[in-house]
């Protein structure tokens, strides 16, 4: 064979090897089946939520704190315990204020003593008038009789009126009296009052959640001992985004799942929609009531909230993995005997795991997703099953 016949031989070779990669490649592209995953398409309840995470909060909290300045003595209760209405909770060293109080009671005592001693005084005046009066009377009659000397009958009428300023005097002391007798009784209740204020006790039924303070401290009016919270309404302070708000409204149901127990769900039920939107997050805060807690919680620790706005007992759903959107236009690929089969989708309700197939497939087909994210399906290629 010559190097020419030899050449062309070589170059046929390359030419028949180039077209069976080609026949190779789609062979692979075209038919060689694609490994996939299916789902049957079933019928069951659908509940379309929204989901927002925040954390435990009490209603109704109060922190503990003196009225006045003090040295604590005593603290009754201690982080965990749970206290009663009026129950005393912190006691404040009294010493100094006691004494005050004993004082107020003595002026107090003095105050009322007066008050008797400048009533008798005042009977006392009241009977000198008197006398006074008819002494004055009989004068004027004896002066008719010219029987009464004109200095007698000036004298009568000097001690009639020295009387009568004696009565006036009299009932302005009694008046004055009173007026301190009420004096010495508000300070006596101002100082009862402070001694009252050593004590501080529980505004209402609840749990002691924090205790900033121990016995020998000095506290001060707006200096915390003691934070208190009803247990009677705990909710969830949760952020949800803005755009969910016309979807939201008081009293729907929701679940409740801890970050402390993520396998298990507790129930509650929308309390209040807030009024104001995160400008930076764009997100608002709706409070959840729950109605039931774990063993162990504690205020302010995360917890998500799913809150149903919408249930449908019977309908078509698949899982939206499965959806393949084309042209903004949502379908599916179906398993159609070995072959990959596409059908447009008309959807409903839809979830984060579930959405509402209102048209396009019915429940019992197939539908199919490829195991190899770069795979791509297309109608009449050849599928495989696992």
């Amino acid at each position: 064979m010559s190097n020419s016949d030899r050449r062309w031989a070589w170059r046929g070779v390359k030419a028949v090897a180039v077209v069976a990669a080609i026949s190779v490649a789609v062979y692979w592209v075209r038919f060689l089946p694609i490994q996939v995953r299916q789902q049957q398409v079933a019928r069951g309840e659908l509940r379309a939520e929204v989901m927002g995470t925040g954390t435990l909060e009490a209603r109704v909290k109060a922190s503990m704190s003196p009225k006045i300045s003090g040295r604590v003595r005593a603290i009754a209760v201690d982080q965990g315990d749970a206290v009663s209405s009026g129950q005393v909770l912190v006691t404040l060293d009294d010493d100094e204020l006691q004494q005050q109080v004993e004082i107020a009671q003595a002026n107090l005592e003095t105050a009322q003593a007066a008050i008797d001693r400048l009533k008798s005084d005042e009977v006392r005046a009241a009977a000198t008038l008197t006398a006074a009066k008819s002494e004055h009377q009989r004068n004027e009659k004896l002066r008719a009789g010219n029987t009464i000397s004109q200095s007698d009958i000036d004298k009568s009428v000097e001690a009639l009126a020295v009387a009568e300023a004696g009565v006036a005097r009299a009932k302005f002391a009694v008046v004055e009296g009173r007026k301190q007798l009420v004096a010495a009784e508000k300070t006596m209740q101002y100082h009862q009052a402070r001694l009252a204020d050593t004590q501080i006790t529980a505004p209402f039924d609840g749990l002691i959640v924090r205790r900033q303070r121990d016995a020998g401290d000095v506290a001060v009016p707006g200096s915390p001992i003691l934070t208190l919270i009803s247990t009677a309404e705990l909710w969830i302070s949760a952020w949800i985004d803005e755009t969910e708000m016309s979807r939201l409204k008081v009293d729907q149901p929701a679940r409740v799942v801890f970050r402390s127990e993520p396998d298990r769900e507790f129930t509650g039920k929308v309390y209040r929609l807030g009024r104001e939107a995160d400008r930076e997050t764009r997100e608002f805060v709706v409070d959840v009531r729950i109605l039931e807690l774990p063993a162990n919680w504690a205020v302010g620790q995360r917890a998500d909230v799913f809150i149903e706005t919408e249930r449908k007992p019977e309908v078509t759903v698949l899982p939206p993995g499965f959806v393949v959107w084309r042209d903004n236009e949502p379908g599916v690929f179906l398993n159609a005997n070995g072959s990959a089969e596409w059908r447009p989708l008309v959807l409903g309700l839809r979830r984060h795991d579930m959405v509402e197939v209102v048209r396009g497939v019915e429940p019992g087909e197939l539908v199919i997703l490829p195991l190899d994210g770069k795979a791509t399906l297309r109608t009449g290629g050849r599928i495989h099953s696992r």
